[in-house]
This record gives structure tokens, C-alpha cells and sequence, in this order.
């Protein structure tokens, strides 16, 4: 509108102010014609094809340009554990037996998670089979969110998950919490396995677990801290072995929140939200409402499909690394969106007052306009030398 009210007035000027009607409009049209709308059209969706194009070949999809333009103002990384920076296959490497013998014991927790998909039951599963234990489905079974699960067998109620259960179901592990702690400061999960029969209530067994890091996960660490973000952990996990994890990839201690539940996750990052600017990344069901709650939510491509649904970005490689060139290529993108926008500008800026001055002839005028597009579109296409570093 202010461009046809320029053109409409330059037509007057022209017309009325010298009687040159023939000129009047000659210079009413290299207005219109100088004013670039294709540059300014054109400036922010050819910079984020761009920058989503050379994204998916290095492997980050990125869902929408709102993502994109979010990810650039970024200040906070909040990361899940397991999954993320590590592996995320849990290995069973230790069995503390406070009543029974090993093989019986590993036997009841196969026999209570052998329907269960989470890591550590995996592992449990693992650890029966390489010994050669066999076991019948526990009847009755129950997942109990954040805390583990229990089962029926052959006459016996078994419960096997963290010290939280325990705590639930009123089994003391005062005496043996020492043994927690020397695995849990190793960096390993800890489960608890206990039984209630005609006997009463009994503390069988302490189980722990161990995952090994990502190869990349303090390289990908260190270079968000060079970029000035800060790094948290999140994790159901136990405080120990969280904060293990942590300081082996740089991650400092004072930001690590441990054995948070799953619900509990969206009101830690909602929390950190409040301060700036937050991405969550996670694997797995779990972290899905986290992923929703942070203003960008970042899946590993291993995880879950409900994980990669509930996020903005996702990593087709089970590399942390790819959280640094995602808001790299954002801040790129954002960069080239504004220098785009500044060109288009610029030359409304020179040339519609040329234009109404009489000194443009339409038809360099609509070639400049043309120059304008191209000039813009060149901008943009620089974006296809971007490097990623992992």
C-alpha cells in the first residue's frame, strides 16, 4: 500500500506539478516496477528450504521453520540419560543376593519382566538367557510408572524396580544402601528385587546396571558450551549414577536432576523455560510430554516413535554431535534470512526515490527489480556449502 501511495503521488507530482502526464506515469510505473516484492517474498522461504534442505542431508529433520527459527535462540540443552548420552542397552554386570542364590533370583525378575520392553528389563532378559535360565511369565503383572514393576509367581508377590518402590511398599534397604552407592558412584542404574510369600516381606536382591557413554556425547557437550549454552540432565535415574554420567561428559553436577519421573520431566524443563530458551532432547515414551514442553523438542532417531512425533527436530543419527550443527545451520539460516531481507530492502530504500525523481526508466527499473530476486535467491543457495562437523 505505502508503495502505491508513493506511485499514486509521483503520478500527480508529475502530471499536475510539470503537466508531463506522459512522464508522470512513465515514473508512476518505474515506482511499481522498482518496488522488489519478489525479493521480499522470496527472502525467508528460500533461506529455510535452504537451510532444511542441507539439514536433512547431514541428517536433522527439522519438522517446521518454527523449530528452525526457535532452535537459533537457543541457551539451554536439556538432555535425558539413557538413550542419549549413552548407548542405551543397559548390560545386568552385577547381582548383590541378600537371600537366595543368583540363578533363583535373576530367574523371579526374568520371570516378572519378561513382557516388558523397557532397557533394564531387556537386560535382565539377557543376563537369564546367557546363563542359560529359563522361566515362566509371571502372572499379574503390573508396570508401575517410574518406579518398576511387580508380579505373581508360583504363589509369591515379586516387586523388582528403584529405591522409590521400595520406599512405596514399606521395604527397608537402610542396611545395604552402602552397596547402592558404591555401584550407583560407577555410573551403574541400580534395581531392587524383593518378594512377599507366607514368610512376610523380604529384600532379595540389589541389581545393577550398566550402559556405556556415546563416543561423541563430551565432544557434543563441550562444543555447546563453547557456544555459550548450558547442558542439564534429566533422569529418572538415581542421583549417583546421574551425576557420574554427567561429570564424565562435562556436564556439571549442579545441574543434574535425578530420579525425576516421567510425568515429572515437562515440569523440569517448563521450569527452565521460564528462565530462557530450552531444548529437551530424549529417546524415549517417557520423555515425549518433555519433548512437547520445551520450546524445541530434539528426538534421537533410535528412540521411539512417539518420541520423534512429539518433537520439532530429530537426529536420524544416534549422534549428540548433530544437536550442535542443528543450531548451527539454524543460526546460518536466521543469518541469511536477515541479509536477505536487508538486500530486498535496500533496494526500495535506493530505488523507489530514484524512481520518483524521474531517473529511472521502467525498464531498468524492472531489470534492477529482477537483479533484486536473483540477487536474493544467490544469498540463499551460500547456504549449501554449509559444512555440518559431525
Amino acid at each position: 500500500p505505502v508503495v502505491v501511495l508513493i506511485a499514486f503521488a509521483t503520478l500527480l507530482y508529475w502530471g499536475l506539478g510539470h503537466g508531463n502526464w506522459t512522464q508522470a506515469v512513465l515514473n508512476a510505473v518505474a515506482v511499481l516496477v522498482i518496488a522488489c516484492p519478489c525479493a521480499l517474498g522470496l527472502a525467508t522461504p528460500t533461506a529455510i528450504m535452504a537451510g532444511t534442505g542441507v539439514a536433512a542431508r547431514a541428517g536433522i529433520l527439522i519438522k517446521d521453520a518454527e523449530a528452525l527459527e526457535t532452535t537459533h535462540a537457543l541457551r539451554i540443552v536439556a538432555f535425558d540419560k539413557t538413550g542419549t548420552l549413552t548407548v542405551g542397552q543397559p548390560r545386568l554386570v552385577h547381582i548383590d543376593a541378600f537371600s537366595g542364590d543368583e540363578a533363583g533370583l535373576l530367574q523371579l525378575a526374568a520371570a516378572v519382566q519378561s513382557g516388558s520392553e523397557h532397557p533394564l528389563a531387556k537386560a535382565v532378559l539377557a543376563a537369564a538367557t546367557e546363563r542359560g535360565i529359563r522361566s515362566e511369565p509371571a502372572s499379574d503383572v503390573r508396570a508401575l510408572s517410574g518406579l518398576g514393576v511387580r508380579g505373581h509367581v508360583d504363589g509369591v508377590d515379586v516387586w523388582i524396580g528403584n529405591e522409590r518402590l521400595m520406599q512405596t511398599e514399606g521395604i527397608d534397604i537402610a542396611d545395604v544402601r552402602a552397596a547402592a552407592l558404591e555401584q550407583a558412584a560407577q555410573g551403574r542404574t541400580v534395581s531392587w528385587l524383593a518378594t512377599r510369600d507366607a514368610n512376610g516381606t523380604r529384600l532379595r536382591a540389589l541389581l545393577a546396571f550398566g550402559d556405556r557413554l556415546r563416543p561423541e556425547s563430551r565432544d557434543a557437550i563441550a562444543a555447546l558450551h563453547a557456544l555459550g549454552l548450558r547442558t542439564v540432565l534429566i533422569s529418572g535415574d538415581n542421583a549417583g549414577a546421574a551425576t557420574a554420567v554427567a561429570l564424565a561428559v562435562g556436564i556439571p553436577a549442579d545441574d543434574v536432576h535425578a530420579n525425576v519421573l516421567p510425568g515429572d520431566k515437562a515440569e523440569e524443563v517448563r521450569a527452565l523455560a521460564a528462565l530462557d530458551r530450552v531444548a529437551m532432547v530424549g529417546d524415549g515414551i517417557n520423555d515425549a510430554p518433555a519433548l512437547a514442553a520445551a520450546d524445541v523438542g530434539i528426538a534421537m532417531g533410535s528412540g521411539t516413535d512417539v518420541a520423534m512425533q512429539a518433537a520439532g527436530i530429530t537426529l536420524m543419527r544416534s549422534d549428540p554431535r548433530l544437536i550442535v550443527d542443528a543450531i548451527d545451520i539454524s543460526r546460518r539460516t536466521t543469518r541469511k534470512i536477515h541479509q536477505n531481507l536487508f538486500w530486498a530492502f535496500i533496494y526500495n530504500v535506493v530505488g523507489i526515490p530514484l524512481a520518483a525523481a524521474g531517473l529511472l526508466n521502467p525498464v531498468i527499473a524492472g531489470a534492477a527489480m529482477a537483479f533484486s530476486s536473483v540477487s536474493v535467491v544467490a544469498n540463499t543457495l551460500l547456504l549449501r556449502r554449509w559444512t555440518p562437523r559431525a
